[in-house]
């Protein structure tokens, strides 16, 4: 009996402290962005703006220590289906943030969320899961992919521009951003040109604009194709003859390259860094100390895809163990998002603001894109009726 009552002490005493320690797991997360090749511009943001919010946090999430994995998906599907199989299978990671591009999204989507791994997209929001293939174990940071080139397309309805040229890559990104441009535009589309992902020479295209001569040109064009497309267009004489609305193709990851050439070009944008919240002021200061250049969205939504893991691992103590419970933290996002407005519609994305913006030169000789006007407030997307919540 005194043996017994020895172990039963034992097992209690251990119990005490197997809680504890359980709790000081280390909470694991893989980032997959794109960190090579005329992209990577894209992925880099990305990836400082989340380390910043973890570096903010100061290393914890929920009480619990942080790791990082970082994986180049290289902006190819294969490579990036086997890194993120990497990351679930030997990293055992306990959310999987990324990608930048929504075919290397496509990839991954199932193999992530088949595992029950919560996927977070602080940038790719292909119309592919904002309606009935929506999932309980994905969430999007930045926009359904559409929205933001709506937000061209009411500009230039608003405008009265009656002829527009559409230029955009030959992928799912691509088309849905002309879909986007269409919705609110109502004019003649001179015409509507698909280039493969990843175009540097835009001669061809350039060449039908001079002769067409639209009154606006819309375009998606990131990381390394905006950088050639807009030097290509400057240097065409075009940059002061036809004025671009664009997205993605002038912003924070792609002016240190562009310069003066996309001075005066129009983007759209669910944020800039001219935003005027003390979250985003605060945000602006620190990347810039940190990294020495000019956050965009990028970034931003990066930093908030932290934050929103952040809340959800806050929201349930720590323990992630009840899968219900975090989806319902995380759709819950109980945060303050840098760009102020910002919860999330039954399908995982977000309702939130949508400015025109413009590329100006700073007095520090720096460029950045500053908000001309708000287009959209508290703005949903349009598959989200489609979705069935717990699919």
């Amino acid at each position: 009996m005194r043996q017994l009552m020895k172990c039963a002490a034992l097992a209690a005493v251990c119990g005490i402290f197997a809680v504890p320690a359980a709790a000081q797991e280390k909470l694991k997360i893989g980032l997959i962005v794109t960190l090579s090749g005329p992209a990577a511009s894209l992925g880099v943001q990305v990836r400082d703006g989340f380390n910043l919010a973890v570096r903010d946090l100061g290393g914890k999430m929920g009480g619990r220590d942080v790791e990082v994995v970082v994986v180049d998906d290289e902006l190819k599907p294969d490579a990036a289906v086997s890194k993120v199989k990497g990351l679930l299978e030997r990293d055992k990671v306990d959310f999987v943030v990324g990608p930048i591009f929504s075919n290397i999204l496509q990839a991954i989507h199932k193999p992530v969320t088949d595992t029950k791994t919560f996927l977070i997209s602080p940038n790719a929001g292909p119309s592919s899961y904002a309606g009935k293939n929506c999932s309980p174990f994905f969430y999007v940071t930045s926009y359904q992919n559409d929205q933001v080139h709506e937000i061209l397309g009411k500009v230039a309805q608003d405008r009265g521009y009656k002829r527009v040229y559409v230029m955009v890559p030959n992928y799912q990104a691509g088309k849905d951003s002309a879909a986007g441009f269409k919705l609110d535009y109502k004019g003649e589309i001179t015409e509507e040109s698909y280039v493969p992902l990843g175009t540097l020479d835009f001669q061809v295209e350039l060449s039908k604009i001079a002769s067409q001569k639209p009154d606006a040109v819309f375009t998606f064009m990131p990381g390394g194709m905006g950088v050639s497309l807009v030097k290509q267009y400057k240097q065409a004489g075009l940059a002061d003859q036809i004025p671009v609305l664009s997205a993605f193709t002038v912003d924070e990851s792609t002016l240190p390259a562009q310069q003066d050439a996309a001075v005066g070009m129009f983007g759209g944008a669910d944020w800039a860094p001219d935003l005027n919240n003390p979250q985003s002021r605060k945000f602006v200061a620190s990347y810039e100390a940190a990294y020495n250049n000019v956050p965009g969205t990028y970034a931003m939504q990066g930093y908030d895809a932290a934050l929103l893991i952040d809340s959800a691992v806050k929201g349930v103590k720590g323990d992630l163990a009840n899968k219900d419970a975090v989806a319902a933290a995380l759709k819950k996002a109980d945060f303050t998002s840098l760009r102020g407005n910002f919860k999330f519609n039954v399908n995982g994305y977000p309702i939130q603001d949508f400015y025109l913006t413009k590329v100006a030169k700073r007095a520090d000789g720096k460029f950045e894109t500053e908000i001309v006007q708000k287009v959209f407030e508290n703005y949903g997307d349009r598959y989200a009726k489609e979705c069935v919540p717990g699919n």
